[in-house]
């Protein structure tokens, strides 16, 4: 059995039920086209940001300036745990298979948090909340956040940098 060819014009006949569809898609494809705009303004999880070009040596130089202005307040696993004061600037790093330093926040100050890549693309997520952010070298992304629930956040990597992408995981402790 072999096929057959089709007859007539294909294209020139469009039964009423494929128009029905066809205007249902395109109704949906507006509805979701203005969603767009209105889920990043009203949405909440889109956070707005600044950026500014930047080398990953002058980044370096400012997150090392942050962490021995203190205050440091622990160590975890060999990273400094710093308690920024909320009227200064809070700078944390990624680098590969690490976020540096750890951070402790007061619950309901507005800290302005600038983040920067050392070296390759990195993922900002934060868990278990819905926050997630790329970081890219050369760039420095100036987050204005205010933490308003207590405990422990993780900043987990979700963007892939290599062999140990999986051991990427930063510290913020809101208290």
């Amino acid at each position: 059995m072999s096929l057959q060819p089709l007859t007539g014009i294909w294209w020139k006949k469009v039964d009423s039920s494929e128009k029905v569809w066809l205007g249902i898609a395109l109704v949906w494809c507006l509805i979701l086209f203005a969603m767009m705009p209105l889920w990043h303004l009203k949405g909440g999880q889109n956070p707005s940001f600044n950026t500014f070009r930047t080398t990953p040596a002058d980044f370096q130089k400012k997150v090392e300036a942050f962490v021995e202005a203190g205050p440091k307040v622990a160590d975890d696993k060999g990273l400094p745990v710093i308690a920024p004061d909320p009227q200064k600037e809070v700078y944390m790093l990624g680098r590969l298979w690490q976020w540096y330093p750890a951070l402790k926040l007061k619950k309901g100050q507005t800290y302005r948090l600038h983040l920067s890549s050392m070296d390759l693309v990195h993922g900002f997520s934060l868990f278990p909340l819905n926050l997630n952010f790329m970081v890219l070298p050369g760039y420095e992304y100036v987050l204005t956040i205010t933490p308003t629930t207590t405990g422990e956040v993780f900043v987990v990597c979700n963007e892939f940098c290599g062999i140990g992408h999986h051991q990427m995981v930063g510290k913020i402790t809101v208290e």
